[in-house]
């Protein structure tokens, strides 16, 4: 008896194809949860820029890395702008004593 019938072969086709379907539906739902992400991402961004710009009229951008850095906010280049709670951040700390911004020690 041969096994490669027709309705063999429609029949792996139909599995094969709920498969594909069940990864792209998958897919799909890492997409819309990347795009609200980037969404939220660009809004913050946006938030952040405006706040720079109203609150800094007047201040230098040394003065403006402080008050970010003190409103809790990352001012060391690998992780700048991003909210950084109320902890410390050494690579903050280093980055504003090197500019001679806080006090050293």
């Amino acid at each position: 008896m041969s096994t490669n019938q027709p309705e063999d072969t429609g029949g792996m086709l139909v599995v094969a194809l709920a498969g594909l379907e069940g990864q792209l539906n998958e897919v799909l739902k890492e997409v819309r949860r990347l795009r609200a992400r980037a969404r939220a991402l660009e809004e913050e961004n946006q938030r952040l820029r405006t706040l720079i710009l109203s609150a800094g009229e007047g201040e230098g951008g040394r003065q403006q890395l402080v008050r970010l850095y003190n409103e809790g906010y990352h001012v060391c280049p690998p992780h700048f702008a991003r909210v950084r709670g109320q902890e410390g951040c050494l690579f903050c700390q280093s980055f504003l004593e090197k500019k001679g911004l806080l006090p050293d020690g």
